[in-house]
């Protein structure tokens, strides 16, 4: 697998994008065509291209960095999919249970509250009862029709019996099933991951898996704007995409943004090989590629989008991305695993903020949705939602107590 990185031919002038980021021009584009120069940024220039993207997170952000304290919840590993390097879906054979039971969810989110969680992230495959009879025979019996629908009432039943709010990611949605999920979600989120047709292709990491294609992703969100819903998008690097392709998947978020203003943070996430998998033997992504990618999402998205690293998946040197222009560490767990990447740990809050503060930022808590969407506004969350939201903040938006919430964590 090659990652395509410069044009050989060509050097990128790096004045010239500064000049074209400080007018506000780069954060107007809507043809990736017009900023397909972006790509030839050498890796002599990527220092001075990184400090172009961070000043305009200093700009919108100034020097406060969050994340999101969760439980995970994989509702379930069963999913209709076959991605290239997945090892969160299961077969029914292979899971010892088919979902979740409402008991096992609260007995989780419980626990997290008693850590000072506020995040109950649910995690599931994709619509599994269109594939496998036992997922259907399972919800069924409790009265399910579908996966979608017993995900909505454990949302319900979280936010009714429990000081955590839900943020989902259960793949592609209708209009009438997000409709379902608002009132009882602080945001909903599906990665876009790539624009690339090559990787559904025969012979590519989503040749099997339907849901992957970028238009049926970009309708769920889509839906999700005209929902007013809080969303979380993202693109995966290092799975045989370009840096066009990288390019033009931003610029596809960016436009769904300006439309309806609902994108809350854009997730730019590193492929890592994982054993047992059509892609083990790939190359890991490249950390100039990450950092490339990060500037360009900051330049192409602006000062005030939310851009978020999994610092778990780059746990030796997680802190260099701040450089590049990133504001958020996303969903760290005290308690949970990462399901959907089991074999690399969360940093621990101390480390998180020991090298986020020795780089001049503070560490901030946040709730499942960003104060814009929720702390002078009643556009974006329901009425339920919000009002537990405005009870567990401070009068910036962030978890009240701060940090400092969390004591021997630290």
């Amino acid at each position: 697998m090659t990652i395509h990185s410069a044009n050989s031919d060509t050097i990128c002038d790096i004045q010239k994008i500064a000049q074209q980021v400080s007018s506000g021009d780069m954060c107007s584009i809507a043809n990736f065509e017009e900023v397909l120069h972006l790509r030839n940024v050498t890796d002599a220039q990527m220092g001075e291209f990184c400090a172009i993207a961070a000043g305009l997170r200093d700009q919108g952000k100034g020097t406060v960095i969050t994340f999101s304290p969760k439980v995970f919840l994989p509702l379930t590993r069963l999913c209709r999919d076959f991605c290239g390097y997945c090892t969160f879906r299961q077969d029914p054979s292979e899971s010892e249970t088919l979902y979740l039971t409402p008991g096992e969810i609260l007995d989780v989110v419980k626990e997290g509250e008693k850590l000072g969680c506020t995040e109950a992230l649910f995690t599931l495959g994709e619509r599994p009862e269109q594939r496998y009879s036992e997922a259907k025979q399972w919800l069924n019996a409790r009265g399910y029709n579908s996966t979608l629908e017993y995900l909505t009432e454990m949302c319900r039943l979280v936010v009714s019996e429990t000081g955590l709010i839900p943020h989902v990611n259960p793949g592609t949605m209708t209009h009438k099933e997000m409709s379902d999920l608002r009132p009882y979600c602080a945001s909903m989120g599906i990665m876009l991951e790539s624009t690339s047709r090559l990787l559904y292709a025969p012979g590519g990491p989503h040749e099997f898996a339907p849901s992957k294609r970028p238009s049926v992703r970009l309708k769920t969100t889509d839906i999700a704007g005209e929902l007013c819903i809080p969303f979380t998008s993202g693109i995966l690097i290092g799975i045989g995409e370009s840096r066009c392709d990288r390019i033009e998947s931003l610029i596809e978020i960016a436009n769904l943004h300006r439309k309806h203003g609902h994108i809350q943070e854009i997730i730019i996430q590193n492929f890592k090989a994982k054993p047992n998998t059509a892609m083990q033997d790939s190359p890991d992504a490249d950390s100039i590629e990450l950092l490339w990618t990060i500037a360009v999402c900051r330049i192409l998205l602006g000062k005030d989008v939310n851009i978020q690293v999994p610092p778990n998946l780059s746990a030796d040197d997680y802190q260099i991305y701040l450089s590049a222009g990133i504001n958020d560490w996303g969903g760290v767990s005290p308690l949970t695993i990462d399901y959907v990447n089991p074999e690399a740990p969360w940093p621990s809050l101390k480390d998180l903020s020991d090298k986020t503060e020795r780089l001049g930022f503070s560490l901030k808590p946040r709730l499942p949705v960003y104060p814009e969407y929720f702390l002078d506004t009643d556009r974006y969350v329901a009425p339920l939602v919000r009002e537990k939201l405005l009870g567990m903040s401070d009068k910036n938006g962030y978890f009240k107590g701060g940090i400092h919430t969390y004591g021997e964590s630290l």
